[in-house]
Order: structure tokens, then C-alpha cells, then sequence
């Protein structure tokens, strides 16, 4: 089997640790081994197929697709940054939060932006790496966190509609980052944001590009 082969399996593995969780096989191993057994299985293969695919790219050679556009890091990076630091803020789709969702203004802060911003922070981190790099194992590789946190985030919508308040919710939000405010279905807010965490991401990410150009 050839390097390249080995990540494109080890991101298979990948894959199907995450998506499980939208299929029947998920609530039937729950009902056998209980919901806290389930989820220390699921966290133990999903770190190991990451560890797996993080061996199986340093080990894949560099074929190249495309001269890489080495640049769109800098843009792209402080954005995904100040998106995964906010997104931990007050947000209704992160797990156990679900509560806020009952709240009478549930969109505030940067979820007036995107109901979804750390899965957002992961796609842009993916995409910004895949047009850096321009070869064959970043595409396999950050693809696949790309399909991992796109596809997650329409399964988590699908999900939660079954939520009374779901509806209410994304009445006033969006999936795609602006487009609540650009249809006028909400309003951009910067106080609700505030400066702390705009301030953190971009913090972390000079520390990042400090040790990692």
C-alpha cells in the first residue's frame, strides 16, 4: 500500500468515526453499552484515526496539484482564530448549551454572524492549508476536515430540528457566515462581540505563526 493510499484510508477511518453519530448504528450501540460507554468509545477511535492520519500524511510524499498561493494563510488564519475563540462564547450549538436556545434573543454576538462559527474556523483553517500547499496529501488530509465540519454542520441542523426552538433559532441565523444579516433577518452587533475575544484569537494566532511559518 502505497503512503498516499494509507491517508486517504486513515481519512476514511476519520470520517466514518464522525458520521456514525447520524446513523442507526449510533442510538443501537447506545441502548447496548450505555450513552457515557458509547461516548469514551467514540472519543478513543476518533483520536486515533486523527493520530493515524497525522502519521499517514508525514509519511505521504508531496505530489504537487497547483503552485500553492502561499499568502492566503495570513488572511484566512486570524478570521478561523477569532471564529473558534467566539464561537465558545454564548452559543446555543454547542453541546449541553442547548438551553439558550429557549432565550428570548438566542442569536447574539458572533452567532448573529453564523450559527455555526467553530465548525467555520475549521473549514477556513482546512482551506487555507489546501491552497497553501497545492499537492495531493493536503488535499486528502484537510479535505477531509473540510467534509467532516460541512457535512457535520448540516447533520447537527437536521439534528436539533427536532428542537421546539430549533426553528425560532434559524429563523434568525444562518449557516453560511453574513447571509442572516445581508436577507435582514438579523443585524451585525459589535458590543455583543465585544474585543476580549476578537482579541485572544488573534493573539493565538501570532503566537501560532510565531512557531509555525
Amino acid at each position: 500500500m502505497t503512503p498516499t493510499l494509507m491517508l486517504a484510508l486513515a481519512s476514511a477511518a476519520f470520517l466514518a468515526t464522525h458520521f456514525v453519530s447520524a446513523t442507526p448504528l449510533r442510538p443501537t450501540l447506545v441502548a447496548r453499552i450505555g450513552e457515557q460507554p458509547y461516548q469514551g468509545l467514540y472519543s478513543l477511535a476518533a483520536f486515533a484515526t486523527i493520530v493515524w492520519m497525522s502519521w499517514a500524511f508525514a509519511q505521504a510524499p508531496r505530489e504537487s496539484l497547483f503552485s500553492g498561493f502561499r499568502e492566503i494563510p495570513f488572511a484566512l488564519m486570524p478570521i478561523a482564530f477569532v471564529l473558534l475563540v467566539c464561537g465558545f462564547g454564548r452559543n446555543p450549538t454547542i453541546v449541553g448549551a442547548e438551553k439558550l436556545l429557549k432565550s428570548d434573543d438566542p442569536a447574539r454576538g458572533m452567532i448573529r454572524v453564523t450559527r455555526h462559527p467553530i465548525m467555520w474556523s475549521f473549514m477556513l483553517w482546512a482551506a487555507a492549508h489546501i491552497l497553501a500547499r497545492g499537492d495531493v496529501k493536503s488535499l486528502i488530509f484537510f479535505g477531509t476536515f473540510i467534509l467532516v465540519a460541512g457535512v457535520g454542520t448540516l447533520a447537527m441542523d437536521a439534528r436539533k430540528s427536532a428542537n421546539p426552538d430549533w426553528p425560532r433559532f434559524t429563523a434568525v441565523t444562518s449557516h453560511i457566515p453574513f447571509q442572516a444579516i445581508l436577507e435582514k433577518r438579523n443585524r451585525l452587533v459589535w458590543r455583543e462581540i465585544g474585543w476580549l475575544r476578537p482579541a485572544i484569537g488573534l493573539a493565538i494566532y501570532f503566537a501560532t505563526l510565531s512557531f509555525h511559518p
